[in-house]
């Protein structure tokens, strides 16, 4: 039996791409109108699972290198306050799904964006009683596989599962040594064959379907 679930959060437990478009148009008036309608949902979804700098060079490329820090901080502060405020949008069943998988599992969240962006998302959804531990390179300065690792360790797993919808997600586990279930209704594919649900309401049935004797 797995002793730990480990979730990616963009693309595994909700959509937030609205809310990010929102927020970061709302700064992007203020620092650089002309860059304002780049902040598409069509943009944004091929980001997702990307560490936020990685994002911004690639959804702002012609923002001045000189801006690129300022408008960064600027964005990671909106970001967070409006998806505090107003959440995104939860995949069907989370709530309930989560209770059911919390009731049998220490739940954690690995994720890579700032700091401050999962604490918004308890915040807005309340949802963090379900959840033990959680980690991102905000806090760390780590990668993914690293944050995995550390909170594998941090909770004394030795049979842990982690789930998430992208390449990197997938990566990321095999780099920690963690198997891997693909959260397939979400933004990414993966390159070979793994195990996969479509959607977050199956968990449960392929957690215990996976789990090691």
């Amino acid at each position: 039996m797995f002793d730990g679930l480990l979730f990616d959060l963009d693309g595994t437990l909700w959509d937030s791409i609205d809310a990010i478009c929102i927020s970061w148009r709302q700064v992007l008036k203020r620092r650089a109108p002309e860059l304002v309608e780049l902040m598409t949902r069509s943009n944004v979804a091929g980001c997702m699972g990307m560490l936020l700098p990685d994002i911004v060079k690639k959804v702002l490329p012609d923002l001045p290198k000189d801006q690129l820090q300022p408008v960064l901080e600027e964005l990671l502060r909106e970001e967070n306050a409006y998806v505090a405020a107003h959440g995104g949008t939860l995949y069907p069943q989370v709530p309930e799904t989560l209770a059911r998988l919390a009731r049998d599992y220490p739940l954690c969240i690995v994720s890579n964006c700032q700091a401050g962006y999962i604490e918004a998302f308890f915040q807005a959804h309340g949802l963090g009683k379900y959840f033990a531990d959680y980690e991102n390179p905000g806090r760390t300065g780590q990668g993914k596989a690293d944050n995995i690792t550390l909170v594998v360790r941090r909770n004394g797993m030795k049979r842990p599962l982690y789930i998430g919808d992208t390449q990197g997600d997938c990566d990321a586990a095999a780099a920690a040594g963690v198997p891997f279930l693909h959260a397939a209704y979400g933004f990414g594919t993966i390159d070979h064959q793994v195990p996969s649900v479509r959607s977050f309401a199956e968990l449960p049935a392929a957690v215990a379907r996976l789990s090691p004797p």
